[in-house]
């Protein structure tokens, strides 16, 4: 196992719990956040986070979670072990809804 998946999987990790505790957006706190994908590049200098949003106002809740960059990279250097926490690039995740969309399709067909 490499090193990069060992540290994806602890960045996913902690992001998922800084996202759900720590953030205090009222943006975010009324839509389900899930993190579906970390990818970190083998230097450790970027981070692309996968984000699937379920909920009314999901723009919105990607845009709250955006403007915390700041706060949720200050928060995993505290909880990672690493020299130098990544940058972090937050990307709207929307294939769990396009199967969504698929599928109710898919039943209005039968």
């Amino acid at each position: 196992m490499k090193r990069t998946d060992k540290v994806n999987a602890e960045i996913k990790k902690r992001l998922s719990e800084i996202i759900e505790f720590g953030l205090k957006d009222p943006r975010v706190k009324g839509n389900l956040v899930s993190i579906l994908r970390v990818d970190t590049t083998d230097d450790l200098k970027y981070c692309k986070v996968y984000v699937s949003i379920f909920g009314e106002y999901r723009k919105e809740a990607f845009e709250g979670i955006k403007s915390a960059n700041g706060y949720i990279r200050s928060e995993l250097a505290g909880k990672l072990s690493v020299r130098c926490v990544p940058e972090l690039i937050f990307i709207l995740d929307d294939s769990i809804e396009y199967g969504i969309k698929i599928d109710k399709i898919l039943k209005e067909l039968k």
